[in-house]
Formats: structure tokens, sequence, C-alpha cells
């Protein structure tokens, strides 16, 4: 598997990992104010990376407020828009350097593929708060591990 095939695999995983949380959120014991709060910054987070690796101005805010209909038309939308991007990408594009403002107004300059790696690290970074919220209150969270995806066969072995 070349990087750029296990890159679009993890993409699949985390579009599937976001889905799952949605998914639990739907359910008004699990779903809480700080719960949603981080979906909505997943999605924002995910839609601000691929807009800055495409040169676009910023569309949401780091953390918006959105409801959980927004947050799943996000999700849902983003999926496609990370499969076309990155349906469209050769493997030596990976090591491309973009040159970007973050939300303090610095600017930096990062490899294509640094920038994919912490898109997918970061919202498993969130999912993992929310699933932290969801046992803190004394309920099961979403089963949203890599490994448990692979196994079950809701993405594709490597």
């Amino acid at each position: 598997m070349t990087s750029l095939s296990y890159i679009r695999r993890l993409f699949r995983y985390d579009d599937w990992a976001n889905r799952e949380i949605l998914n639990a959120l739907q359910k008004p014991e699990l779903s809480s104010e700080r719960s949603l709060k981080l979906l909505a910054h997943i999605g924002s987070a995910e839609r601000l990376w691929l807009e800055r690796l495409r040169s676009l101005k910023q569309t949401h805010p780091v953390w918006p407020d959105f409801s959980l209909q927004n947050c799943k038309s996000e999700v849902e939308e983003l999926a496609k828009l990370w499969q076309t991007y990155l349906g469209s990408m050769k493997e030596s594009e990976l090591a491309h350097s973009v040159t970007y403002r973050n939300s303090q107004g610095e600017a930096w300059t990062s490899q294509t593929q640094d920038i994919m790696m912490h898109v997918i690290l970061h919202s498993a970074y969130h999912r993992g708060q929310i699933a932290a919220q969801m046992r803190a209150a004394g309920f099961a969270p979403a089963h949203t591990d890599f490994i448990h995806a692979v196994r079950q066969g809701f993405i594709e072995q490597g």
C-alpha cells in the first residue's frame, strides 16, 4: 500500500468514526452541549485544513456553534470533499509544502502529508474526549477505535 492509499484509508476511517459519534449523539441521553461543541470543532477543523491545503478562505470559525443537524451536514459534506481531494492527488504531492496562517495569524509551512496526519489525529483526540464524557456520564461511548473498524470490516484491511 502506498502512502497515499494509506492516507485515503485513514480518511475513510475518520469518516466512519465521525459518523459513529454523530449517531451516538442523536440519542438524547448521550448528547451534551460539550460533546456537540467538540463534534462541531472536529468538522470545522477538518474543513479548515482542507481549505488551507486548497488555498481557500476559511469557511467556519474554529469553534462554531453548530446544531446536531449542522454537524450531520458537515460530516456528510466533508467525506465527499476529502474523497474528491484525495482522489485527485498524486503520491508526489504528499511532500509538497503548504504555507498558511494559523488561527493566531502566525505564518507556517507544513508538508501536505503532515497536515493530513494532523487532521486524523486531531479528530481522534476530540472523539476520545467525547467518549470520555459519555463514560463519565455512565454510558457506553461509541466504539471508534481504528482496529475495531478494520476487524469489523467497516474499512478494508491493509
